[in-house]
């Protein structure tokens, strides 16, 4: 039985995707110009921006995207407002300082999304602040924040917002007709269920034309990797050939699945089997229903002293079943994923793994057999 990955990413990809890796390409070869530009224009189109944003991709993780955009989006004399409640928030405040960014922060629990009127008085109350940043689905936790209506704050402010998508994007429907960003952020290896090595900003052309000289990175300048692709179709370093051709590949299934919606409503019967599946067995989530991202969940661990996450994680790992090994919350907890290439009887196959630990652990929350186990 193959193993099957439940983390935020890398996750179990497709036949077709796994296939897609196996051929060589020329990184300036024609053909590989043209699947790079393909990539491009799915990308923008998923986020509903054709007419005013491009997708400029960058080689690496999605961290890297991340420090790409702000260095190079907000400005060296403006100001950034982060919005944590969260890691990855944390991270997005250590990068923009690092890179000698004002910044001012609001912060709400890690089980608490970010309130939208909170940010519309921060902007009233400082005008200085140029734009604002905010982790979608923070996977810290699994929560999703209140995007629209922060998106709704910034613009009515006059301010740009810098979305962290990372997690979302592919998941989770973001229509950027409706809600006004200057950049989104996100990665291959997440909802759009490619493979690591590729993130991609996909950023407001004026905003970007008018960003030239502001990245004190060379590698990480989004405008000088725009104008490359704009110039000659070419990555301007060495790119990962067959990390796009897996999500040329893995972008093509996302089409025939029937494209963001219907892939949302896949993780949310994934999320619902898995949360139904751990209450039988006695694990309460971290994250209340309304606030719940349909990508990765996180548990309390259990009462009790009986308890070992590395006896658990090595049960689960042993049966080719492979959860996040570590915890980023403050509460004592874990985290089981729900995105990737699987569907709801991925989850029950995991579930069952996990009444039989509880079974061997002496434990008495073992729910019966599901139907067609």
């Amino acid at each position: 039985m193959s193993e099957l990955l439940l983390t935020p990413g890398p996750l179990t990809t497709s036949t077709q995707t796994k296939a897609a890796l196996n051929r060589d390409w020329g990184s300036r070869d024609a053909d590989f110009a043209t699947l790079s530009e393909g990539m491009r224009r799915r990308l923008a189109a998923l986020a509903g921006v054709t007419e005013t944003h491009v997708a400029v991709p960058v080689q690496g993780s999605g961290t890297f995207a991340v420090e790409a955009a702000i260095q190079t989006l907000v400005p060296r004399d403006g100001r950034l407002l982060v919005l944590i409640n969260g890691a990855y928030g944390h991270r997005i405040l250590d990068i923009a300082r690092r890179l000698g960014r004002a910044c001012t922060t609001i912060e709400a629990a890690e089980d608490q999304p970010i309130s939208p009127g909170s940010v519309a008085k921060a902007l009233a109350d400082d005008t200085a602040i140029t734009d604002v940043m905010i982790v979608h689905c923070e996977t810290t936790s699994g929560l999703l924040n209140p995007l629209a209506e922060i998106a709704t704050c910034v613009a009515h402010a006059g301010r740009r917002l810098l979305i962290d998508a990372i997690s979302s994007f592919g998941a989770v429907p973001i229509d950027g007709a409706a809600l006004p960003f200057s950049a989104l952020i996100g990665s291959s290896n997440k909802g759009l269920e490619g493979v690591p090595g590729l993130s991609f900003v996909i950023a407001e052309r004026a905003h970007l034309k008018a960003s030239a000289l502001n990245s004190t990175s060379v590698s990480l300048d989004l405008v000088d990797q725009w104008r490359g692709f704009e110039t000659n179709r070419q990555w301007r370093f060495t790119p990962p050939v067959q990390v796009v051709a897996a999500l040329s590949a893995a972008l093509d299934q996302l089409d025939a699945e029937g494209g963001i919606a219907a892939r949302h409503a896949r993780y949310q019967r994934n999320c619902a089997t898995l949360i139904d599946g751990m209450a039988a067995h006695g694990f309460q989530t971290y994250i209340a229903p309304p606030l719940q991202a349909p990508v990765i969940v996180t548990f309390h661990l259990p009462p009790g002293d009986w308890f070992r996450f590395p006896q658990f994680y090595d049960f689960l790992h042993a049966r080719g079943i492979v959860i996040y090994p570590g915890k980023l919350t403050k509460e004592p907890s874990f985290r089981i994923g729900c995105i990737g290439a699987i569907d709801a009887a991925d989850i029950k196959r995991a579930l069952v793994a996990i009444g039989a630990f509880m079974k061997e652990q002496g434990q008495g929350h073992v729910r019966p057999a599901m139907a067609g186990e």
